[in-house]
């Protein structure tokens, strides 16, 4: 049986994937800032769980021995944790935004760092980067998570190159908008929220579907996973993403 550890996995995409994971098999260690919330989804797991509260911003690696300890070598990584700032970027609280820099991008990096050794000595492994559409076309407001997920992505990426035959394999998610998250619901409601047309032409998923598809990918070695699938048109003509971006992308509000 396979170990996955999945960070940011209280609620939204986090635990939908815990779910995901374990109704396919896998131990699963649950990694986030509130308790009360990992022991619920902990138990409607049942067993072959183990919990981890850790705000990862500060907490950095060595919560990963007591995974390991807990429920063996780490097989699957899920660098999922993230936080989304949305504002003017003239008036964004700098400290805010540093910190959502360090946890979107230095916070996967570490992870990764850590338990590569032991992937590359076991000959297998997964890392799972939970990067954002973000990525592939940047939206105005957005500045400093533009630039975590975009760096997440790049790195994901290169290193899936770079890992290419040592039997460890790299995903990079680029989920879309994902409707029935917090997330998800405070960025649409900062631009604006229903008013806003845009937004509503863009396809939207739910978590659940976006855990199956990241499993299945997973579990398959694909390099990249783009969802909803429509949204892949934005890595193949990145010239007409950004004029679109550019022309029809609304404002935050201040």
């Amino acid at each position: 049986m396979s170990h996955a550890v999945i960070t940011g996995a209280s609620a939204g995409i986090g635990a939908a994937l815990a779910r995901s994971f374990h109704q396919a098999g896998y131990r699963v260690t649950l990694v986030a800032r509130r308790r009360e919330a990992l022991d619920a989804l902990a138990t409607s797991l049942g067993r072959d769980t183990h919990v981890i509260e850790a705000d990862l911003t500060t907490a950095g690696t060595d919560w990963l021995g007591e995974a390991e300890a807990a429920l063996g070598p780490i097989d699957v990584l899920v660098n999922n944790a993230g936080v989304q700032v949305i504002g003017p970027t003239a008036t964004i609280d700098l400290a805010r935004a540093e910190l959502s820099l360090h946890l979107n991008l230095t916070v996967p990096l570490r992870l990764t760092r850590e338990v590569l050794p032991g992937m590359l000595a076991r000959g297998r492994g997964h890392i799972v980067n939970i990067a954002s559409m973000a990525a592939l076309a940047p939206t105005p407001g957005m500045t400093w998570y533009n630039a975590g997920k975009a760096g997440l992505a790049g790195a994901s990426e290169a290193l899936r190159g770079e890992l290419k035959g040592t039997g460890v394999e790299v995903l990079t998610v680029y989920p879309g908008i994902i409707d029935d998250t917090d997330m998800g619901a405070q960025g649409k409601e900062q631009y604006g929220g229903d008013d806003v047309w845009v937004p509503k032409m863009q396809p939207t998923g739910t978590a659940e579907e976006l855990a199956q598809r990241v499993l299945r990918a997973t579990e398959a070695g694909h390099a990249r996973l783009i969802w909803p699938t429509m949204n892949a048109l934005a890595r193949h003509l990145p010239a007409p993403t950004r004029w679109l971006m550019d022309a029809f992308a609304p404002r935050p509000r201040p």
